[in-house]
């Protein structure tokens, strides 16, 4: 069995991104019906090339307009494409916000709305609620990015800031037809979860977005602990009549992207260990890792070498110093102090969106021989990880790596190649 073993890791990342692309995914899942006039909302970093794939497949009228992050966008030529920031809220997502709103108003059981919904929508599709500001989402947003707190921590408390979310965008949308079509980007696929739920019913209250901030020890205005305390704050929830013509579809998931790569890896004579979506720190999560591939390759457990461990889901940064980098690059850097150059082992690690956190990185590699490379130019994984520096250690080996932006998201991928021991 010969390789390149960095050449396999990125091959499967990139069979992993293929497999919840739109343009593999959404046909199949649309009405039989695709005659008449449709109206086209979305917001995510796959809703422009989800919208490419309504304007090719959609046999009637087609007008609509969706959001994404920038440099996401796509050559549409009936769905109007805007594009806005991530992970942060900024002016033009909320300006866009708007316009969906009134675009869905007044609309009547005859109209038809498709829905495209994809991760990062959260935030591009961002409306602050009554008497509330945008900076004053801005500012809670960034406490929560910095805090550790889970995706669905950090959804509930938007919801709850929000006048499009927690199934309030459904609500404006009715009586038309609402059929929402979602990319998964988080673990467990709650469709409350995603992007914050537009139109979806939400189980989560006000209280708990309030309990969430206290946790986190996240000060807010008055203003904003005003409206949480308001009964208008609550969001629209299961059961609502107003959610009866409202229907919801998963297009594609993360296990869907880890079923492929493990098929790829398979074929190419690799058993695999599929460990799931995960959640927790990024560095503790990468000492777990680090825990089953050095039993893996000292013991021959769960499974012997040569083999794939495969993992994905979203782990959180508490961010504690001023370096670059995302949760992928953090987890990759703790999991390099951990294993310190153990042989035979390399790893992976990337967002399939192909944006690290903020960085220009999907993500990076880790070979048997980072650790000591790191070393020869006089840098401490445990050093940089203390300082969240995670980007500018890769960096400095050369093993980043860079996509571009992808157009789709089922969240983070994790690949650890475990080749026989040279002693064993």
């Amino acid at each position: 069995m010969t390789f390149d073993p960095q050449r396999l890791l990125r091959d499967l990342f990139a069979t992993a991104i293929a497999a919840a692309h739109p343009r593999q995914v959404l046909a199949d899942h649309l009405p039989a019906d695709r005659s008449g006039r449709v109206i086209v909302i979305g917001a995510g970093k796959a809703a422009a090339a989800m919208a490419e794939v309504i304007e090719q497949e959609w046999q009637g009228e087609v007008s609509g307009l969706v959001v994404t992050r920038y440099e996401h966008g796509a050559d549409c030529r009936k769905i109007e494409v805007v594009e806005a920031a991530h992970p942060v809220p900024d002016d033009a997502g909320e300006r866009v916000a708007r316009r969906v709103l009134e675009l869905v108003s007044n609309l009547s059981e005859d109209d038809r709305v498709i829905f495209l919904l994809s991760g990062g929508g959260s935030s591009l599709l961002a409306l602050p609620a009554e008497g509330i500001s945008l900076k004053d989402k801005q500012a809670i947003n960034k406490a929560l990015l910095k805090s550790g707190a889970t995706i669905g921590e950090m959804n509930c408390v938007r919801k709850h800031l929000s006048a499009i979310k927690g199934g309030r965008l459904a609500k404006a949308c009715w009586p038309a037809t609402v059929y929402t079509y979602a990319i998964s980007d988080v673990p467990g696929d709650e469709a409350t979860v995603i992007a914050s739920g537009p139109t979806v019913g939400d189980p989560t209250t006000s209280a708990e977005a309030l309990a969430i901030l206290a946790r986190y020890a996240i000060d807010i205005p008055a203003n904003v602990r005003a409206w949480l305390q308001d009964p208008r704050s609550e969001t629209v929830k299961p059961g609502d009549p107003v959610l009866a013509r409202s229907h919801f579809q998963l297009i594609a998931t993360p296990q869907q992207s880890l079923d492929a790569a493990a098929a790829k890896a398979e074929a190419a004579g690799l058993p695999v260990l599929i460990l799931g979506d995960l959640e927790g720190e990024s560095r503790d999560v990468a000492k777990v890792h680090a825990g089953i591939a050095r039993q893996v390759q000292l013991h021959g457990q769960p499974i012997k070498p040569p083999c794939v461990i495969l993992s994905g889901g979203e782990t959180t940064v508490t961010v504690r110093g001023n370096g670059r980098g995302g949760r992928n690059a953090e987890f990759l850097l703790s999991l390099t102090e951990s294993l310190k150059g153990l042989p035979g082992v390399y790893a992976l690690a990337g967002d399939t969106d192909g944006i690290d956190g903020s960085e220009d990185n999907a993500g990076a590699i880790m070979t048997p021989y980072s650790h000591a490379r790191a070393g020869i130019k006089g840098l401490s994984a445990r050093d940089e990880l203390d300082n969240n520096n995670g980007y500018g250690y890769f960096a400095a080996l050369d093993e980043l790596i860079v996509t571009g932006p992808t157009r789709t998201n089922v969240n983070d991928f994790r690949a650890i190649l475990i080749l026989e021991s040279p002693a064993q």
